[in-house]
């Protein structure tokens, strides 16, 4: 690839280095950024957002069959390139690969127009189920709620055995997940998941030096280093000193901002991890009742687009902050902001960090603490909340086979859990 290809400081069009591959294979060369535009983004990624259903994992599927295959933005090598950088990173994989493809076709604005148009769908769904979550008082509202939260089991189940199966690869991975799983169950509230992570870090560090390396380039993604300094610099001010500015001006939208925005800075492993990171930050001071938390997380999964739109559901519920469609909006902008931001400032220094072997340990010990943390949070509050008897136990356990056997997508599995819960309530 040339120096110059993809190189968004431009205005003229990118070079590709898989033109020469295609024409070898028969097919039209990827069209260059300048073919492309934020419309031609904005659809082509609201049309993601309103069918790709199934989890971070199934979305990259769905990315790579219709902006690689069928649309050919990007070519095979620069897709891979860019999934790895952005598992490398804190934050919705997913949704920032989405950003990152974004920009590669069209610029800073293309990358917004991508975000936009995956996250609208279910953001607006999930913050619509929080105006109607005062329905669910009744008989049948209750066995609703109730069978969401027993939903909620089997997925946060299946995502700890399949997490557990990609990155606890050794004795000291396996080690570092049951150390976070202590840290997590014994520190109360967000505490604990701080310490899990930077243990997990530390240990990778020492212990996993020989975590496999790779020395490709970011294929397609060239961003200058002052735009990615900037924005690492906003992120970490954002970090260190929203407390501070919450604090000092007694804002209610701030602080709310606040606790979304850290969460989505100590994300590690995809959506799922987010739960108890959110659970410590509104249900532990009250702002959250824990029945809805679950009952939205099991919402969430019958939605497409990505999970982290959940935290819509929790700001539109919140009774900390304004609420509503304002406090949905606030709790969205918190939780994705700092991905966006990392994926931004860490490209332009990326390609000669990740051949360094302690940065490579560092991201193996991290990931590892991060299957610990969700371990943790499957026992409390996800377990000990929604199975209330040998019934709903019973349910959940249909719900995870038909998850890991099966292989049922997650949306049916909602409605058959809740449907379950409905029945569960009826018969008593």
């Amino acid at each position: 690839m040339s120096p110059d290809a993809c190189d968004f400081d431009a205005d003229r069009p990118a070079a590709d280095d898989s033109s020469s591959d295609d024409a070898a294979s028969g097919h039209a060369p990827a069209r260059s950024t300048a073919e492309g535009g934020v419309w031609e983004v904005a659809w082509a990624f609201l049309h993601l957002g309103l069918t790709s259903f199934g989890g971070p994992v199934a979305h990259l599927g769905y990315f790579r069959a219709d902006l690689v295959e069928r649309r050919r933005w990007v070519s095979d090598r620069e897709y891979a390139d860019l999934v790895t950088l952005c598992q490398f990173l804190p934050g919705p994989a997913s949704s920032q690969v989405g950003f990152a493809l974004g920009v590669r076709r069209a610029g800073l604005l293309g990358g917004l127009a991508a975000f936009v148009g995956f996250t609208l769908p279910s953001a607006a769904l999930m913050i619509a189920f929080a105006f109607g979550a005062q329905w669910f008082t009744g008989p049948l509202g209750a066995g609703l709620l109730s069978g969401l939260k027993i939903v909620a089991v089997a997925i946060v189940a299946q995502a700890v055995m399949g997490m557990a199966r990609s990155l606890l690869v050794d004795r000291r991975t396996v080690g570092v997940a049951v150390a976070a799983t202590g840290c997590a169950l014994l520190l109360a509230g967000s505490l604990g998941q701080i310490v899990a992570l930077a243990m997990g870090a530390v240990t990778g560090m020492l212990w996993c030096r020989d975590a496999v390396r790779t020395t490709s380039t970011v294929g397609g993604l060239r961003l200058s280093r002052r735009l990615g300094a900037g924005c690492l610099v906003i992120f970490a001010l954002l970090f260190v000193l929203g407390p501070v500015v919450a604090i000092t001006t007694g804002s209610a939208a701030v602080s709310l901002f606040d606790v979304f925005y850290r969460s989505g800075a100590l994300v590690f492993g995809g959506g799922h991890v987010v739960l108890p990171l959110l659970q410590a930050g509104v249900v532990d001071p009250g702002w959250v009742d824990g029945q809805q938390f679950l009952a939205g997380y099991g919402a969430a999964q019958a939605v497409p687009g990505p999970l982290f739109t959940f935290a819509g559901y929790l700001g539109a519920i919140s009774s900390f902050g304004p609420g509503g469609v304002a406090g949905g909006v606030i709790a969205l902008s918190g939780v994705f902001l700092p991905g966006m931001l990392l994926v931004l400032g860490v490209i332009p220094f990326w390609d000669r960090l990740r051949t360094r072997a302690w940065a490579a340990g560092l991201m193996r010990g991290a990931s590892a603490a991060v299957v610990g943390i969700l371990a943790a949070a499957l026992y409390s509050p996800v377990f000990i909340t929604g199975v209330t008897g040998p019934t709903s136990f019973v349910l959940a356990l249909v719900c995870f086979a038909l998850l890991m056997t099966w292989k049922t997508p997650a949306w049916a599995v909602v409605i058959l859990g809740a449907v379950g819960g409905i029945l569960l309530q009826a018969i008593g």
